[in-house]
């Protein structure tokens, strides 16, 4: 009888957990591919690298993603697709043009802050392949946009008229690309009050009044 008693209780007994290395999910694999892509360079990172980095084997990369070139496919697909997503929200779309460019603006900050490797990697590529091109076409769609925004903003009067807007455009996200050299998400300034200060400097600058 005590024996079944002890049979029992080790059936009901919780299994012991599992020992070893935790495994990586996509999103995980994509992080330390970025990483590495920054650090090394994309060409220069190697499957082997990544498998060291890992702690897997490439077989196991390959089960998420089947190239190299998908993952940079992937990393710059999710840095546009958070400044492009900004474009689609009612701030983007809704209210006057300076309220609109205002928007934009402190979405994109928000955007490089909350991605910020991702959106460093893209300002990095260089157009040397068709992912690459592909992205850079995709960001320079979201430039004109800008720059339709920044149009109308000067044809209502709130913001100068004596530089040309497409100038505009480029200098703002010069400084908003800037952020990348510096922002660390840890630090002691939210992703909220850095929109915050981009926004108060550039529109200070751009104010027709």
């Amino acid at each position: 009888m005590m024996a079944d008693w002890a049979m029992m209780a080790e059936t009901d007994a919780a299994p012991a957990p599992k020992k070893g290395r935790p495994g990586f999910d996509r999103q995980a694999v994509l992080d330390v591919a970025v990483s590495a892509f920054i650090e090394h360079g994309y060409d220069a990172t190697s499957m082997g690298m990544l498998s060291s980095r890992l702690g897997l084997s490439k077989a196991a990369i390959y089960h998420h993603y089947p190239a190299k070139a998908e993952m940079l496919r992937a990393a710059l697909d999710e840095a546009l697709s958070g400044l492009e997503g900004v474009l689609l929200e009612p701030g983007a779309r809704e209210g006057t043009a300076q309220e609109r460019l205002a928007f934009v603006l402190q979405g994109a900050v928000r955007v490089l802050a909350a991605r910020l490797p991702y959106v460093t990697l893209l300002l990095r590529v260089r157009g040397n392949t068709e992912i690459e091109r592909e992205a850079l076409r995709r960001r320079r769609e979201f430039d004109r946009a800008v720059t339709a925004l920044v149009v109308d903003a000067r044809d209502s009067g709130t913001v100068r008229s004596d530089i040309e807007p497409a100038v505009v455009t480029r200098l703002l996200f010069g400084m908003i690309n800037s952020i990348v050299e510096w922002y660390r998400p840890d630090g002691p300034e939210s992703a909220d009050q850095l929109a915050d200060d981009v926004l108060a400097v550039a529109l200070n600058g751009l104010s027709a009044s």
